[in-house]
C-alpha cells in the first residue's frame, strides 16, 4: 500500500498548489467535405453548452482560443451538410488539440437543413449500415484497464472476445463473431498494417501489448460485417485507424510514465503547411511481471511518425511510418512448483523486429477524391527452444524458427459522387517475400526394451525462399431512394496471385456484397447486409516444404467466408445508441493440418507461429448469433455502454461433416463501461467483462507420457478435439484519473486497477512429469533415470486457475 500512498499525498499536493492563473486551451483543425475532401469556407464549429463558435477560414481551418480547460462536445455545421458532433472532447493547456471533421452533403431538401437532427452517433454508412463500432482517442486513453492500449481496450465492443477467455493469458488477440485472430485486418490512415501487437503470433495476431501510440490516434472504427469491397484479406473485421495531424501552430508533446513503460510525443510545424507527429517507447513490463511473480518477461521498444505535408488547396502527401523490437523470454516465479518450473523452462525465447513505413498522396477530384499509396512492412520471427532450457546444446534443440515476411503495396482507390450515387473503385499490386529455416522436433524415437523402433522420430526441417505477386480489382457503388429513407450498395472484388496453382483465376475469389438500410423514421433504422469474402492462406503454410524439397500446399485455395447479417438501429437521443442484430458466418476453403486434422481456425493463441505444416482447404466452418448493443456518449458527466453477444463457433476436420466447437466457442459474451467526470477535472471509470468457458482439447496422455521428456509439453489428444470447457471468464477493471491545468502544461495522474475482485482466470492445463524432491531431475517409479519413452515416470496434470490483480499508477505530462 505505500505506493499508493505516495501518490495519494503527491496529488494532495499538487492540488493544493495549483496554480491560481486561469487555464485554457485551444482547438484547431481542417473541415472537409467528405466526399471530395476539399476545405469547407464558412462552416461553423461550436462548443455545446458555452457561447464559443468561429467560422473557418479560405483554407476550411478554425481556431477555438481560450478555451476553458474541461471536457467538451465539439459540433461543426453548414448549410447543405449534416451536421456533426465529437463528444467527450478533451480541452488541456498543455497541448492543442487538432481535429479534423468531415461533413457529409445534406440528402434531405435545403430548407429542411437547419432542423435536421443530429445523428453523430450513427457511426455507419451506406457501404456498412451496421455491425460498425467507433471509439474516439479520448475513450481510449480512459479506458479502465487498457493501459492506453487500443487492442485491448477493442475486446469491450460488442462480438469481441479477448484471449484472457481462452486461457491464453496476458494477450491482445481480437476474436471476433467467433472467427479465429488470423482473420481481421488493420488499416492506418488507409495503409495496411499487419501487426498491431507485439510479440505477435506469425500467421495470427495477439501480444501482450499493442503497437500503435494512442497520443497519434483520432478515432477507431471496427466493422465486423459488410466489408467495403476496398478492403482485402477480411473475414471476420475490418480496423480503420484514423491519425490526426500535428500541431500546424507550434511544437509541443506529452511524456507517459506508467507501472509498464516510458512514452514520449512530439509534434508541431516542420515547414508552413508541413507537420509531424513523432514518437518512441520503451517497455519497463517485464520489471512489472517481475515484481508481481508472473512467469513472462516482455521487453520492446517501438517507433511511429506521420508527417503530412498540404501540396496545394487540393492535394495532401502523407508519410507514416511505425516499427517494435521485442524480445520475449520466460522466468521462474518465486511461488512455483517444480513442475511448473520445468514446464516455464520448455518455453520458447522469442525475438521479433517489424515495421510498416508508407506515403499517400490524396487529391481532390471535381466530383471526388483519389488516393494512391506505396507502402511496404517487414516481420522477422526468430523462435528458440531447447529440452529444459538447456541453450546451446544442439543435441536437445525442440525448435529452430528464422522467418521474415516482406510486402510491398501498391494501392489506388478512386471515389467519385454523381448525381446522387457514389462509385469507388481502385486497385492494389503487391509483391511478396517470405523467408524461412525451420526445424521442429514433433516427436522422438521411441523403442521398445529389445531395441526395436515402435515409433519414429517425426521432425520438421527445411529452407523457404519464396517471392510471388499479389494483386486484385474493387468496385462498389451505393444510392439512396424513396426520399432518402432506403440506401442500397452492391460491392465486388476479386483478388489474384502468382503462386498457388488456381491463384491467377479471377473467377475463384470472385466476391459480391449487398447492403440495405431502410429508415422506419428519423431515429429507427433496418439494416441488412450479405456478401462473400476470402483470404489468402497465411505465408507460413504457402511456405511450408516437404522432405523433398517441394512446396506441399501450393494447391491451397482462398479461405471463404459469407456473412448474412441483419439488425435494427435506434437512436433515443442525439447521444445514444442502441442496435441489435443477428449473424450468420458461413466457412468454406479452411486449412485443416494433415498431420492432426485440426482446422487451423482453431489455432493461434499461443506465442510463436502457426501453419508450418501440410494442410488441405477442405474444412468448414459455422458461426451464428446475436448482439445487443447500448452506448451513451458523454452527456451530464456520464459516458458508457454495455453490450451482450450470444455466439457459436464451429469447424470441421478432415472429414469434412463433423462440426465440433472451435477455440472460440465462448457462447456468452458481456461488456459493460461507465464513465464519470466530475468536479475539478476528476474522472473515475469502471469497466466489467464476461466470457463464457471456451472449450480445449485433452492431453494424449500415451503420447504425451512417450514424447514428454524430450520435447517439454504434452500432446493433445486430437480424437477428443474441444471436448472440455475451461472456466468462465470474468473481470472488473476501475480507473481514477486527475489533470492539473497550468498555463503552458498539463499534469494528469491516474491509479489503474485491473481484476479489482481477484476473480480466478481460466488457465489452459498443463501436463508434466514430476519432479524429484530436490528438484534435480525427474521422479521415477523404479527410483532410476528416467527412461527416454518415459514409461517409468510419473504424469501430471496441472490445473491451476491464475489470478492477476494488477495494479498500478502513473502519469502523462503535457507542455
Amino acid at each position: 500500500m505505500r505506493p499508493f500512498f505516495v501518490l495519494f499525498s503527491f496529488v494532495f499536493i499538487l492540488n493544493f498548489y495549483q496554480a491560481q492563473a486561469q487555464s485554457v486551451g485551444r482547438i484547431t483543425g481542417v473541415v472537409r467535405d467528405r466526399n471530395t475532401q476539399e476545405p469547407i469556407i464558412g462552416a461553423t464549429v461550436s462548443l455545446e453548452g458555452t457561447t464559443l463558435g468561429v467560422s473557418t477560414d479560405a483554407q476550411g481551418r478554425y481556431r477555438l482560443e481560450s478555451v476553458p480547460t474541461g471536457s467538451y462536445n465539439l459540433k461543426a455545421t453548414y448549410l447543405g451538410y449534416e451536421p456533426i458532433t465529437r463528444y467527450n472532447v478533451p480541452v488541456t493547456s498543455g497541448n492543442a488539440l487538432t481535429l479534423n471533421l468531415d461533413l457529409a452533403p445534406s440528402q434531405t431538401q435545403l430548407q429542411a437543413v437547419e432542423i435536421a437532427m443530429d445523428r453523430s452517433i450513427r457511426v455507419a454508412m451506406a457501404e456498412t449500415p451496421l455491425s460498425v463500432q467507433s471509439l474516439s482517442s479520448e475513450e481510449i486513453k480512459s479506458n479502465p484497464g487498457g493501459n492506453f492500449d487500443i487492442s485491448r481496450v477493442i475486446q469491450t465492443l460488442p462480438g469481441v472476445a479477448g484471449a484472457g477467455s481462452t486461457g491464453a493469458g496476458f494477450r491482445n488477440d481480437i476474436v471476433i463473431r467467433g472467427g479465429g485472430p488470423g482473420e481481421n485486418v488493420f488499416f492506418l490512415d488507409g495503409i495496411e498494417i499487419p501487426v498491431i501487437n507485439h510479440f505477435s503470433t506469425q500467421g495470427s495476431s495477439g501480444g501482450p501489448q499493442g503497437i500503435l501510440n494512442v497520443s497519434f490516434i483520432e478515432d477507431v472504427t471496427l466493422s465486423t460485417s459488410a466489408f467495403d469491397a476496398r478492403y482485402d484479406n477480411a473475414l471476420s473485421s475490418v480496423f480503420q485507424f484514423k491519425q490526426r495531424d500535428g500541431n500546424p501552430d507550434r511544437l509541443q508533446g506529452n511524456v507517459r510514465l506508467s507501472a509498464t513503460e516510458l512514452a514520449g510525443t512530439l509534434e508541431g510545424p516542420l515547414a508552413p503547411r508541413t507537420t509531424f507527429l513523432a514518437s518512441a517507447r520503451r517497455s519497463y513490463l517485464q520489471l512489472l511481471f517481475k515484481a508481481i511473480d508472473l512467469p513472462i518477461r516482455p521487453n520492446y521498444w517501438d517507433f511511429q511518425y506521420k508527417v503530412t505535408h498540404q501540396l496545394n488547396a487540393k492535394t495532401t502527401i502523407t508519410a507514416l511510418g511505425i516499427g517494435a523490437i521485442d524480445e520475449f523470454s520466460f522466468a521462474v516465479p518465486k511461488k512455483s512448483s517444480p513442475e511448473n518450473e520445468y514446464i516455464i523452462r520448455s518455453n520458447p525465447l522469442i525475438n521479433q523486429w517489424n515495421y510498416t513505413t508508407g506515403i499517400s498522396l490524396k487529391r481532390s477530384l471535381e466530383n471526388g477524391f483519389v488516393q494512391v499509396s506505396l507502402s511496404r512492412n517487414v516481420f522477422e520471427n526468430d523462435l528458440d527452444r531447447f529440452e529444459d532450457a538447456q541453450y546451446g546444446d544442439e543435441s536437445r534443440r525442440v525448435l529452430k524458427a528464422r522467418s521474415q515476411e516482406r510486402e510491398n503495396k501498391l494501392r489506388l482507390d478512386v471515389n467519385q459522387f454523381v448525381g446522387g450515387w457514389k462509385f469507388s473503385y481502385g486497385a492494389i499490386g503487391q509483391y511478396v517475400g517470405y523467408d524461412n529455416n525451420f526445424f521442429s522436433q514433433l516427436r522422438q524415437e521411441v523403442r521398445d526394451q529389445n531395441g526395436n523402433v515402435v515409433q519414429p522420430r517425426v521432425v520438421l526441417d527445411f529452407d523457404t525462399n519464396l517471392n510471388f505477386f499479389r494483386y486484385g480489382l474493387y468496385g462498389q457503388t451505393s444510392k439512396s431512394f424513396l426520399q432518402d429513407k432506403l440506401s442500397l450498395s452492391l460491392g465486388l472484388r476479386t483478388d489474384m496471385n502468382s503462386f498457388t496453382t488456381d491463384g491467377n483465376n479471377p473467377l475463384e475469389t470472385l466476391s459480391p456484397r449487398l447492403s440495405a438500410s431502410y429508415s422506419l423514421t428519423e431515429r429507427w433504422k433496418l439494416n441488412g447486409s450479405v456478401g462473400t469474402y476470402y483470404r489468402l492462406p497465411i505465408y507460413t503454410v504457402l511456405g511450408y516444404k516437404d522432405a523433398s524439397g517441394a512446396y506441399v500446399n501450393q494447391d491451397s485455395d482462398y479461405i471463404q467466408s459469407t456473412h448474412y447479417v441483419a439488425g435494427v438501429e435506434f437512436l433515443p437521443t442525439i447521444a445514444n445508441r442502441l442496435t441489435v442484430e443477428g449473424f450468420y458466418k458461413r466457412y468454406g476453403n479452411y486449412p485443416v493440418s494433415l498431420r492432426d486434422g485440426v482446422s487451423l481456425a482453431n489455432q493461434g493463441i499461443e506465442f510463436g507461429a502457426i501453419g508450418n505444416e501440410a494442410v488441405a482447404s477442405v474444412g468448414k466452418g459455422r458461426a451464428y448469433g446475436a448482439e445487443f448493443f447500448f452506448q451513451q456518449k458523454l452527456t451530464r458527466g456520464l459516458y458508457g455502454s454495455v453490450s451482450y453477444t450470444l455466439v457459436r463457433s464451429e469447424f470441421t476436420g478432415l472429414d469434412n461433416e463433423n462440426y465440433i466447437a472451435s477455440a472460440w466457442d465462448n457462447r456468452h459474451l458481456v461488456s459493460a463501461l461507465l464513465g464519470w467526470q466530475f468536479g475539478k477535472n476528476w474522472e473515475l471509470g469502471g469497466k466489467y467483462r464476461f466470457a463464457g468457458g471456451s472449450p480445449y482439447t485433452p492431453f494424449d496422455l500415451e503420447a504425451s507420457q512417450q514424447n514428454y521428456a524430450s520435447l517439454g509439453t504434452g500432446l493433445l489428444d486430437y480424437d477428443r478435439l474441444n471436448t472440455q470447457r475451461l472456466r468462465s471468464f470474468q473481470q472488473l477493471d476501475v480507473r481514477l484519473d486527475k489533470k492539473w491545468n497550468y498555463k503552458r502544461t498539463t499534469l494528469s495522474v491516474y491509479i489503474d486497477i485491473q481484476n479489482i475482485f481477484r476473480f480466478k482466470g481460466p488457465s489452459l492445463p498443463q501436463y508434466t512429469f514430476q519432479r524429484n524432491a530436490d528438484n534435480t531431475g525427474f521422479a521415477t517409479t523404479d527410483g532410476q533415470s528416467l527412461q527416454a519413452n518415459g514409461s517409468n515416470a510419473i504424469p501430471l496434470i496441472l490445473d491451476e486457475d491464475d489470478v492477476t490483480f494488477l495494479p498500478s499508477f502513473g502519469f502523462v505530462f503535457e507542455f
